[in-house]
């Protein structure tokens, strides 16, 4: 179910030029406001006719410029979830879930209705009306009412920002399942990194309506060479580790790339894959082992690359079995240590890597680190 979008566009004041393949999963649109995600968004759906361009999801084309090919909208069969939930205020909940059935021309009860409630949790919803629901609730019932429209394409526009911090958290752990038990590949809008490293499998960071680079989360949010469009705070990595351990002190133990990886205790079961988001910011290099030390998260890795700034700083990208993980230094550090790609050292992580919200469940509510539930 791979997306294939190729678009150039002129704008007045911005010149649009976007060209990137994805395998199945979440394809997350990543940039500052203006960077033009949205503008792709639209032209995936069929709202903006771009100058030139080609798209096609899972072999079907929807545009294709050059053979004088432009499906309209309505027959493109894409799912559109917006930043508000935009139901129907005198329909029950389950009316509006049936609408997007009724509006796609499809008759007859959907065989996937029942899973899709219970997925979303909705169950209890059912007979509710919108202005009963909280703002997440308002999110699932819109998710339900375009899948249940049995899209090829599902587009969702910065879902969550209209949310506040709790009803953020609330609705993740419903699209990590919506990502790992639907088929229907997902464009995903969004500035904020830690919905990002959650749940997108793909990557394309934007800048100035400009794409510049596309692949894999963990890659992508590891190169230092996106630092600026990603933004230096948000700058990071993401790593996968395997739950091996809840131990009596409240810790749960993952093993992950370059050894093991210690979290305030998470609820997921022996076994369950995660993924931890680490900020650049929030990790330390050694050449040898520390001892005598609080960190408990300490991982042996080897440096692959050293990328200077414009001041002082640098970033040094790390693999850790097959991961990676950047961390940001001064250039003193880098001198003294001798670091050089090839060179074995370890990354001490600190504990605000760690924040609630940056733990996720890996593929098969934005916590700052002022208030990040953290292991030294």
């Amino acid at each position: 179910m791979s997306i294939s979008i190729n678009l150039h566009h002129q704008f007045p004041e911005l010149t649009l030029d976007v060209d990137f393949d994805a395998p199945a999963g979440v394809t997350a649109l990543f940039g500052a406001s203006g960077s033009g995600k949205t503008t792709v968004v639209n032209a995936v759906a069929g709202l903006l006719q771009p100058d030139r361009g080609r798209i096609s999801v899972a072999g079907t084309t929807l545009l294709d410029t050059s053979a004088g090919l432009r499906l309209p909208p309505h027959k493109r069969r894409i799912g559109y979830v917006f930043q508000e939930g935009r139901l129907f205020p005198h329909l029950s909940v389950q009316q509006n879930l049936r609408y997007g059935r009724w509006f796609a021309g499809l008759r007859g009860p959907s065989t996937a209705e029942d899973h899709l409630v219970e997925m979303l949790g909705l169950g209890v919803l059912l007979s509710r009306r919108p202005g009963d629901l909280s703002g997440g609730e308002k999110q699932r019932v819109a998710i339900g009412r375009a899948l249940l429209s049995e899209p090829r394409l599902l587009l969702m526009d910065e879902p969550l920002a209209a949310l506040d911090g709790p009803r953020k958290a609330e609705i993740l752990p419903y699209l990590e399942r919506l990502r790992d038990e639907t088929q229907v590949p997902i464009l995903y809008v969004s500035h904020a990194i830690s919905e990002i490293a959650r749940l997108a499998t793909t990557v394309a960071v934007m800048e100035r309506g400009q794409l510049r680079k596309a692949g894999p989360t963990g890659d992508i949010l590891a190169d230092p060479s996106l630092a600026h469009a990603i933004g230096l705070r948000d700058t990071g990595a993401v790593l996968t580790g395997r739950v091996v351990a809840h131990h009596m002190d409240g810790l749960s133990e993952l093993a992950a790339g370059g050894g093991k990886l210690f979290l305030p205790k998470v609820p997921n079961a022996l076994g369950e894959q995660l993924r931890v988001r680490i900020s650049a910011k929030d990790v330390m290099l050694s050449r040898g082992r520390p001892v005598g030390i609080s960190a408990l998260n300490i991982l042996e890795c080897e440096v692959s690359e050293i990328r200077p700034g414009r001041g002082p700083g640098a970033f040094v990208r790390l693999k850790a079995g097959a991961d990676h993980i950047l961390a940001r230094v001064t250039k003193r550090s880098v001198n003294a240590l001798g670091l050089a790609p090839g060179l074995s050292c370890y990354a001490v992580i600190k504990s605000v890597s760690v924040a609630r919200a940056d733990v996720g469940a890996d593929v098969g509510a934005e916590a700052s680190s002022d208030h990040a539930d953290g292991v030294d």
